[in-house]
């Protein structure tokens, strides 16, 4: 996960660099003002809009990731009560057998005096 984080953080200064190379160069080109106003707009509309979508793939992802860990805890859990009860059904037979195992000492010991 921390790599997933290192990863937009490195691509979202790729995109503020592209846009702040794109803003650079538009106000050397030779343009007149309003033009170069125009287009500096237009790419700063394009790059929040590419923001916003790279920003909503992010939620949507890391909404499916907490869903499937979500599932992958309580699928745990779950087998985590199954392997309790098993050792508490295990538990309990034995102790039965260790009672059935005393008697029987107790009946052969009584049998033998």
């Amino acid at each position: 996960m921390a790599q997933q984080g290192n990863s937009g953080s490195v691509f979202l200064a790729f995109l503020i660099g592209a846009a702040a190379g794109a803003a650079v160069a538009l106000l050397y080109a030779p343009a007149p003002g309003e033009e170069t106003r125009r287009k500096l707009a237009e790419k700063a509309r394009e790059s929040r809009e590419r923001a916003d979508e790279l920003s909503q793939k992010g939620r949507e992802f890391v909404h499916r990731q907490r869903e499937h860990l979500s599932a992958v805890v309580d699928k745990g859990r779950e087998k985590g009560r199954e392997v309790v009860e098993l050792g508490r059904e295990a538990v309990e037979k034995g102790r039965e057998a260790v009672e059935r195992g005393r008697e029987a000492f107790e009946e052969a010991r009584k049998e033998n005096l």
